[in-house]
């Protein structure tokens, strides 16, 4: 039940089902049976009002399956240290659901994965122990999320949902249940075309990222303005699509996705060459902002360590409370390294914890004060909450990875962009 699981139970909810919402946390459970969202795109008052009527309650109880029509799996699916995808996640659900599976049930998994998973892995799981026969008694679907946290105009309600079954029938059953709270369903031939197409739309956007992230290197290198380019590229009106670079990739999506299709291919020994090239270079972007940040200070006859840097923003994009795969937390870290004495302030998250390094930090309270008291403010997350013309008026010196300044900030000598 959390940036997946939570809004599609809200869209059956108001669709009229009566939905369960499984979750092992039982804070946020807890939160869900008061009428309380932890979601930021899930309004309290939505929650609130279902759960008063009936149609939303949360468990942590896997019990409540047994009564249960249809499934949707919204599981996470990390990448190992290893590089290799963790199943861990999905492998407890299905051990969990196939203890309740039951005649005419629905299952769709819509966790990010390898193409096969739902065949070979939950399939078997699912129908061994229950012997119902698939696309007949049981009915097993992938169909993947689409949520782009933080959106407004495209939601779960109305953005596209693909649904490949495991048999033709499979996903007949499962369109009809989807038809009946999403505006659209995109039936496709089977549950490894519906899995590919969720790694296609990630690689795409992790390619084209690094393809601009790399176009930024080489614009340093030539003395051109990256921004520029892109500015004026995008003025064509056909055959160019817009990207931005950026600090590095994050959120749960597409820095890992693509690296699932990747592993799988090397089972096949067949080597997925724009992936890895393209993740060597996002990966490295982090690494590469502060070393356009030491070059800058010492440009200015300062050096990085001891020098006082803040931060702004360490969500992985803007407005939003999000920090997995952040490369806020990668460029803090490496800053830390080098000497440096950092702080940061983003409006939406008041605290994290570096998982790898074990250290916590907490957004500063003041924020133009620390502004005024930097002696460099590196722009990692550029929310449009913040006040840029009064930051760069405030700033010693600002490192902007992401053009937030804009125009405020071209050819200003207090301005470096990446």
């Amino acid at each position: 039940m959390g940036y997946v699981g939570l809004p599609l139970a809200v869209v059956f909810a108001e669709a009229g089902f009566n939905v369960v919402g499984i979750d092992p946390d039982t804070r946020k459970v807890d939160a869900l049976n008061r009428g309380v969202s932890y979601i930021r795109d899930v309004p309290t008052e939505t929650v609130a009002k279902l759960v008063e009527a009936g149609r939303l309650r949360a468990s942590a109880d896997f019990a409540a399956l047994a009564e249960i029509d249809a499934v949707s799996i919204c599981v996470p699916t990390p990448l190992r240290k290893t590089g290799d995808p963790d199943m861990s996640f999905i492998v407890s659900a299905s051990e969990q659901l196939a203890k309740y599976v039951h005649p005419g049930m629905v299952i769709v998994l819509e966790s990010t994965t390898y193409p096969g998973t739902t065949r070979e892995l939950m399939l078997p799981m699912l129908t061994d122990r229950s012997g119902l026969k698939v696309g007949e008694e049981l009915f097993i679907c992938f169909s993947p999320e689409r949520v782009d946290p933080g959106r407004t105009d495209w939601t779960t309600y109305n953005t596209p949902k693909v649904m490949g079954g495991v048999t033709l029938a499979c996903a007949e059953v499962a369109a009809a249940w989807y038809g009946g709270a999403i505006e659209s369903v995109v039936p496709v031939s089977s549950a490894e075309t519906a899995e590919m197409t969720k790694l296609l739309e990630n690689t795409f956007r992790m390619i084209n990222i690094g393809l601009v992230n790399e176009l930024a290197i080489m614009c340093d290198h030539l003395g051109v303005d990256v921004w520029e380019v892109i500015d004026a590229a995008s003025t064509k009106p056909f055959g160019f699509m817009r990207f931005t670079p950026g600090p590095g990739l994050g959120g749960h999506c597409i820095p890992i996705d693509p690296l699932y299709l990747s592993w799988k291919l090397k089972e096949m020994n067949y080597n997925a060459k724009f992936i890895e090239l393209a993740s060597e270079i996002n990966t490295n972007m982090p690494r590469y902002v502060v070393s356009r940040v030491l070059d800058s200070m010492n440009d200015r006859g300062k050096v990085l360590k001891g020098s006082r840097v803040l931060v702004l923003g360490v969500a992985y994009k803007p407005d939003i409370d999000d920090v997995r795969e952040s490369p806020a937390l990668d460029v803090i870290a490496l800053l830390k390294k080098k000497g440096a004495l950092v702080e940061y302030h983003d409006p939406y998250i008041p605290h994290f914890h570096h998982e790898h390094d074990g250290w916590k930090m907490d957004s500063v309270p003041d924020l133009m004060a620390c502004v005024r008291s930097a002696d460099v403010v590196v722009i990692v997350t550029n929310h449009k909450t913040y006040d840029y013309a009064s930051i760069l008026d405030a700033a010693t010196f600002v490192f902007d990875t992401r053009n937030a300044l804009g125009k405020v900030g071209k050819g200003s000598e207090k301005v470096v962009r990446l």
